[in-house]
């Protein structure tokens, strides 16, 4: 009798074919459904990051600008000599700058943040650097950061006479 039991238990364990089946419908329709809201999350992550990223670098020039009492200069750069256009690129922080946009040797380096991994930001018809003086108010060199990620995600960035950043939303 209670082998009898214990195989009659047994034969019952595990899933049908067709609860399996229903299983497997609800998981696809639930994926089907959740991917494009994860890559809509991930591309305004990518946005906030780049807003944190510019913020940061600008707010920390315009506070040892005026803490140091120095001219502070960030600008983008692939090899910590010459600024470019190309904001995406590792930002540098540096103490001074010569107007041509290339270090002479006499500057400090102060800090290189990473670089972007947006689709493309712009800066005021793609202007080269951001200079702080010892006042920290980037007089001429204010302006708009256009910061643009995937799926049409994008961010302003501006920044005004006094060297206050402020965020705004934008379409790319």
């Amino acid at each position: 009798m209670r082998n009898l039991c214990q195989s009659h238990r047994h034969a019952h364990a595990g899933f049908t074919l067709i609860e399996l089946l229903v299983a497997i419908a609800v998981l696809v329709i639930m994926a089907t459904w959740a991917v494009p809201s994860y890559q809509q999350f991930v591309a305004r992550n990518e946005v906030a990051v780049e807003v944190m990223r510019l913020r940061t670098a600008l707010a920390q020039a315009r506070n040892t600008a005026i803490t140091r009492r120095r001219t502070i200069t960030v600008c983008p750069s692939h090899d910590q000599v010459a600024c470019l256009t190309d904001w995406t690129a590792p930002l540098m922080i540096l103490e001074g700058l010569a107007d041509g946009g290339y270090r002479k040797g006499d500057e400090t380096l102060l800090k290189v943040l990473s670089a972007s991994d947006v689709a493309s930001i712009t800066f005021r018809n793609d202007y080269r650097f951001v200079r702080f003086p010892s006042t920290g108010w980037p007089r001429g060199y204010n302006g708009t950061f256009t910061i643009c990620g995937e799926d049409g995600q994008g961010a302003q960035l501006v920044m005004s006479n006094l060297g206050r950043i402020r965020q705004a939303p934008a379409s790319c």
